[in-house]
């Protein structure tokens, strides 16, 4: 490590001042506090959110289910208010990394890192979220930018997430053995209005398939999930998959997340 000095915010506002003022947001860690011990990334200043109160909690609101940003994942996978609410997102959850990052990583942290196989960014995307920071309220189709980019502005930070409740959803991801990140994840959810697909994993970030949501909109069923073809061509490759072999996954997720909807 090297020196840099920590400030820690007790409420939203003073640490969206810390932040405007240039210090690097903290929430869980999982991700910042390795990459400065690789030197990858050397923030002079860090504003600790683990304080801030207002960002924690989990509530329902009629149709909406809203998540504090520091939540943690281990809170929202136990919670029976998510169980009850949207039992696919306490799932995915529950199933992000291992015990101990499920212990400290924070639903804000990863949405806002948006790592591009990350499993949170496919729920927001999935239920239509609205991500409320310090400064507005931003529909999840318009929060995802690109690889590691958002619409957050810099020294904007994420206070909550307004989770639609649908009628029936789920996730299903291929892992990565050694990461346990998602090779490929799938969020399918059926709302009233249609049905939305989010994919992760899949090498630039997460995003909607239009054609699984036209089919699954037509008729919910893993046949019609498997008559979709998947073009593998804006996908990535790299040592673990093939673009073709991506596409080939997205299409066996989708239909396996569809099944596991069905049944409840």
């Amino acid at each position: 490590m090297y020196a840099f000095e920590l400030q820690r915010a007790t409420s939203a506002a003073d640490a969206a001042r810390h932040a405007a003022a240039g210090a690097r947001p903290l929430a869980g860690g999982q991700t910042l506090l390795a990459a400065m011990k690789l030197r990858i990334a050397q923030p002079e200043s860090l504003v600790d959110l683990s304080g801030v109160q207002e960002m924690t909690g989990i509530r329902r609101d009629g149709a909406r289910l809203r998540i504090g940003a520091m939540t943690r994942h281990a809170q929202v996978a136990a919670s029976a208010e998510v169980r009850q609410a949207i039992p696919a997102l306490a799932d995915l959850a529950a199933h992000i990394g291992d015990r101990q990052v499920r212990a400290r990583g924070t639903l804000g942290g990863s949405v806002a890192n948006n790592d591009p196989a990350a499993c949170y960014p496919s729920a927001v995307l999935g239920l239509g979220a609205t991500v409320h920071t310090t400064r507005r309220a931003i529909a999840a189709d318009d929060f995802f930018v690109g690889v590691f980019t958002t619409a957050l502005d810099d020294g904007e930070l994420i206070t909550a997430i307004d989770f639609a409740v649908p009628r029936r959803a789920a996730y299903m991801k291929f892992k990565q053995p050694a990461s346990r990140f998602a090779l490929i994840g799938v969020f399918v959810a059926q709302h009233d209005d249609g049905v939305r697909v989010a994919v992760t994993g899949g090498g630039n970030g997460v995003f909607r398939h239009g054609g699984l949501e036209r089919a699954l909109s037509a008729s919910f069923t893993p046949d019609a999930a498997a008559a979709v073809s998947i073009d593998p061509g804006a996908l990535a490759g790299d040592l673990h998959a093939t673009p073709e072999y991506r596409a080939s996954l997205i299409g066996v997720m989708a239909q396996r997340a569809v099944a596991k909807a069905l049944q409840g």
